[in-house]
């Protein structure tokens, strides 16, 4: 989330009047996070949030409103997008689409103080996501696939400065790496892809939303799993397996891995990991400069674990890799299958 585009007052007066919400008292921007433009809006009526696409298109947009619309019927809990007194869940503004969010309640916890409890809540949650996501049939295309990542690497690295030539080959070797052994036939559906902390409010231990459906898509489940590991689980530059089995006990207790996927865990972490890499420094160094849009989150924070995974540097990576190894239940998994045929 970020502010990119300033709000004029006729606008807000637009939105009141098309809303039915009152006076607007305080339209406050919300600085954090980088894609969007975002307001909290207070009201006669109450809290909301407004959202400014600043990148998606129109078509895109309609996508994410028609899965958050679905996902909300089968009572998950996530932004519940409002519709005016004409139907229309978005506006344009400044050739923009404008859309509005009922406020949630809840507050985001660093990561290193969310407990085992909320990661096991985490790990349940996003399994009724994908179990949920099972009955939404239409397609949503995959930003974030791995042959669009190698690309997106191919545009930026010739824009690197020098100095990065040893990440470059790391990058270069994890690019061939996983060309020859990332697996595709795994089961897919709906997926959130960014299950970062920033991403879920809590009050207590309560998960009371989980927002930003930015990269949601049909992907496979288990990347899906391993970037929530990546996001959560990697605490002081070490994975922590503690927080890992709760959050695949929580996951495991709404939807069973297979075997495939588990053999698949550590490079779909691999691969979780090249991914965030790459579109933080695709977005450092190929977005505009103009003081306002260049984001600067910092690609090393996915670099150093991906240096775990490639057994590089210390980090916890060997009983992570045991824990996968022997996770899968072979018994659990021909009852979850049998129920599965019986429903079908």
């Amino acid at each position: 989330m970020a502010v990119y585009t300033e709000l004029s007052k006729p606008f807000l007066k637009e939105l009141s009047d098309d809303y039915a919400l009152g006076r607007v008292t305080a339209a406050s921007g919300i600085t954090e996070g980088s894609v969007n433009s975002n307001y909290i809006l207070e009201t006669a009526k109450g809290k909301f949030l407004l959202r400014i696409d600043e990148v998606k298109s129109e078509s895109e947009l309609k996508r994410e409103i028609d899965l958050l619309t679905f996902i909300r019927k089968h009572s998950f809990p996530c932004p519940h997008p409002m519709q005016d007194r004409m139907g229309r869940f978005y506006r344009a503004f400044n050739n923009k689409c404008v859309s509005l969010f009922r406020y949630q309640e809840g507050r985001v916890l660093p990561v290193e103080k969310i407990k085992l409890g909320h990661l096991e809540t985490i790990g349940h949650a996003l399994g009724e996501l994908h179990v949920i996501g099972k009955a939404y049939k239409k397609g949503i295309d995959n930003r974030f696939s791995f042959e669009r990542i190698a690309d997106l690497y191919l545009s930026v690295r010739g824009r690197l400065p020098n100095y990065f030539r040893k990440i470059c080959r790391t990058l270069d070797d994890e690019i061939e790496y996983l060309t020859r052994y990332l697996e595709g036939k795994l089961p897919k559906g709906v997926i959130h892809g960014d299950l970062f902390a920033d991403n879920l409010l809590f009050r207590g231990e309560r998960l009371t939303a989980v927002l930003d459906f930015e990269a949601a898509c049909r992907g496979k489940y288990i990347f899906d799993i391993a970037t929530a590991v990546n996001a959560l689980c990697f605490v002081g530059g070490v994975y922590s397996l503690d927080r890992f089995r709760a959050l695949l006990a929580g996951y495991e207790s709404v939807r069973t891995l297979s075997l495939a996927e588990w053999d698949a865990f550590p490079n779909e972490l691999r691969f979780s990991s090249l991914r965030f890499t790459v579109t933080r420094l695709h977005d450092f160094f190929l977005a505009p400069v103009d003081g306002r849009r260049r984001v600067d989150k910092d690609f090393g924070e996915f670099f150093d674990r991906l240096r775990v995974l490639r057994r590089e540097r210390e980090g916890g990576m060997e009983p992570l890799l045991m824990a996968m190894a022997t996770g899968y239940d072979y018994r659990k998994y021909q009852k979850v299958k049998a129920t599965e045929r019986r429903q079908a």
